[in-house]
């Protein structure tokens, strides 16, 4: 959807491409809090943090900070 944001008007496969390569501190709603996506036209990797979960019987717990 963002990318789509982004592309306003000119909905073209080059310029689709161009912002899909072009995201900054993007925050997805099914991401973990903290997590954010950033690409670039030489970076296409989205995901370059995470955040460790430990199972506490139950359910999974986050612990610690967001490691980058």
């Amino acid at each position: 959807m963002q990318v789509l944001k982004q592309c306003g008007d000119e909905l073209t496969r080059a310029n689709i491409m161009r912002q899909a390569a072009n995201l900054k501190d993007l925050q997805l709603p099914l991401a973990l809090p903290g997590i954010k996506i950033n690409t670039s036209p030489t970076d296409f990797y989205p995901f370059e943090s995470l955040q460790l979960q430990r199972f506490d019987g139950k359910q999974w717990v986050l612990y610690g900070k967001v490691i980058e």
